[in-house]
């Protein structure tokens, strides 16, 4: 597949990476000269100078043979008008990133027939949306949806003293219990393990396990993590992410603070938003939030547009009591690290719009895709091709490509945690969790041959 991508930031770059990662051919567009001449040397891919919103550089980039064009630069205009350049041409698939949320609500953009889009992706709304859940499963440090929010997958921190660190699979799934999950994955020190019963849980691991949304409950009693609404959150930063994830969890009766250092913000912010209390303060003055009780948040959720700041902000409000800390990190160079400084949970912009974008590239029948965060894994749920060798087999006969596992199946609408007797058919959703290097192994198995 050719697929060029009109910006160079930490979107277009991650992009970049993994789809070149995975053979496809890549073409880069960004005005910024140094910076693709880069890329270009680090990565196989073919890279262009310029306006992305040029009909003349499109056309000498090859647009005509492009099969995804995606416009992710820092501009909601140039994505748009890219996106209606390249719309002449015979481009498969449109992708445009647009974080204005009065270009999102615009009726112009209704229609995205108008300007030839096919997706358009805000991963600003992305990220509130994310936000809330962790929210709504607060022992979780990592969350994804499936089958229409029947089925999630959560991710979950094994700290030292966990009743469980030391037993193996085998022993778990041994306990008599109504709790119905898969554990799909342990990453231990940056590796991604995919469990089988002898494996033993261990102290620091971070276990990944899909459950349904009925059994979320019982799941976290059975491993001993506690899930509850936090009464109160500090929102530190007063972008549209802060705006968005306030105007949702305001709903919630959350007692929500938001702390913002630019006044003319922190009057929009006063203005539309009806319970939220809205702080002029710099997320860096701890002296002021501590009077405002910052010590005694049960979250403080970081996303600001300085990844410094958050961090920060983040340990001096931990170091103060604060219970937990949702942590926005652009540069993914800074991932490895937080773990140990003791930030809960991480959020990561480009990962959110690789996320949305991803399903697009993949071969088989992709309904949604989740990437794992500082992992090598990805989760998809896609759909049973019609083929003799699917009709009506055992999970323990399927024989799935090694660094694979299937979760959970959705048959008519209805979701379920199989086990290994449970039955596949054409036509039912699969949710699976597997390593990079099965990525391709797995789309091949998924897909139809001519031959059955």
């Amino acid at each position: 597949m050719r697929i060029m991508i009109v910006g160079a930031g930490q979107v277009g770059q991650y992009l970049c990476e993994k789809f070149s990662s995975e053979g496809q051919e890549v073409v880069l567009i960004d005005r910024d000269e140094e910076k693709i001449k880069g890329l270009e040397r680090e990565l196989n891919i073919q890279t262009f100078v310029g306006n992305g919103a040029s009909a003349r550089l499109l056309a000498e980039a090859g647009i005509s043979k492009t099969d995804l064009f995606i416009a992710v630069t820092d501009s909601d205009e140039v994505n748009l008008v890219a996106c209606f350049m390249s719309s002449k041409y015979q481009v498969k698939v449109r992708i445009a990133r647009v974080r204005s949320e009065d270009l999102l609500l615009s009726d112009s953009l209704v229609d995205k027939d108008i300007f030839g889009i096919d997706l358009i992706i805000s991963p600003n709304w992305a990220m509130a949306d994310e936000i809330v859940k962790l929210i709504q499963v607060s022992a979780a440090f990592d969350t994804a949806e499936f089958a229409n929010g029947q089925v999630y997958l959560l991710g979950y921190v094994v700290n030292d003293g966990h009743p469980f660190a030391g037993k193996t699979l085998f022993e778990i799934g041994g306990l008599s219990t109504e709790a119905r999950y898969v554990m799909v994955a342990i990453i231990r020190q940056g590796e991604t393990i995919i469990p089988r019963g002898e494996d033993t849980i261990r102290p620091g691991d971070k276990i990944y396990l899909v459950v349904l949304k009925d059994d979320i409950s019982k799941v976290e009693d059975l491993f001993g993590f506690s899930s509850k609404i936090p009464d109160v959150v500090f929102i530190l930063g007063g972008g549209d992410i802060a705006y968005l994830t306030a105007r949702q969890i305001e709903e919630m009766d959350i007692d929500v603070k938001v702390v913002e250092s630019d006044k003319e913000r922190c009057e929009f912010l006063s203005e539309n938003l009806s319970s939220a209390l809205v702080l002029n303060v710099d997320p860096l003055d701890i002296h002021t939030l501590l009077e405002e009780g910052i010590d005694s948040a049960d979250l403080v959720v970081a996303v600001t547009d300085s990844d410094t700041t958050n961090i920060l902000a983040s340990l001096m409000a931990k170091h103060h009591g604060t219970t937990r800390c949702i942590v926005k990190v652009g540069r993914h160079d800074f991932l490895p690290m937080l773990d140990r400084l003791g930030i809960d949970v991480t959020l990561s912009p480009r990962q959110v719009a690789a996320d949305m974008i991803i399903s697009y590239v993949r071969r088989a029948d992709i309904v949604s895709v989740a990437t794992i965060l500082d992992s090598d894994a990805e989760v998809i749920e896609l759909t049973v091709p019609d083929a003799k060798r699917f009709d009506n087999v055992a999970l323990k006969d399927l024989n799935l490509p090694k660094g694979s596992v299937i979760g959970a199946i959705v048959r008519e609408g209805k979701a379920s945690i199989p086990s290994g007797d449970s039955t596949i058919r054409p036509g039912d959703n699969l949710v699976i969790f597997f390593v990079k290097d099965a990525a391709k192994k797995v789309e091949s198995f998924f897909q139809s041959r001519s031959a059955d």
